[in-house]
């Protein structure tokens, strides 16, 4: 029988933002390396204001964020936040400014998707774990 490995979503995101804003943007652990952004996030239901750190591809002033969640069939809570509350911030490096969310459809969504698995090759093995289509949006500056 396979061992199920319970993780602390939570206690991990708030290790990752505390190290992210001591560190003017850089976290250890399983970011070490990578870029990082914090997407803020306003609950669809609950309108609790929520932080995801993510991983994005940054393409000059294009910040592109894409609701992997590791390749699990369903998307993240993030993803249906930002749908119903498009107009947030992003924390980048030690600068926080507002954006808004779109999610981008067809050959366009394909394009910078296909860009970051080159790029990071994990979110090729994401979209093959799963049968959905994962969401990519692009934060655009407001």
């Amino acid at each position: 029988m396979a061992e199920t490995i319970d993780f602390d979503f939570d206690e991990i995101n708030r290790t990752v933002i505390a190290e992210f804003r001591q560190t003017g943007g850089k976290a250890g652990g399983m970011f070490e390396g990578f870029p990082l952004v914090l997407v803020h996030h306003t609950g669809a239901k609950s309108g609790k204001e929520r932080i995801a750190p993510l991983v994005p591809l940054l393409e000059g002033d294009r910040i592109y964020i894409f609701a992997s969640k590791g390749g699990a069939g369903d998307n993240p809570a993030w993803f249906h936040n930002l749908v119903a509350n498009p107009d947030t911030k992003v924390e980048l490096g030690t600068e926080t400014f507002p954006v808004r969310a779109r999610v981008l459809t067809g050959s366009e969504r394909e394009d910078v998707y296909g860009r970051q698995s080159t790029l990071m090759p994990q979110f090729a093995e994401y979209q093959s774990k799963t049968s959905r289509v994962i969401p990519v949006f692009e934060l655009e500056r407001v």
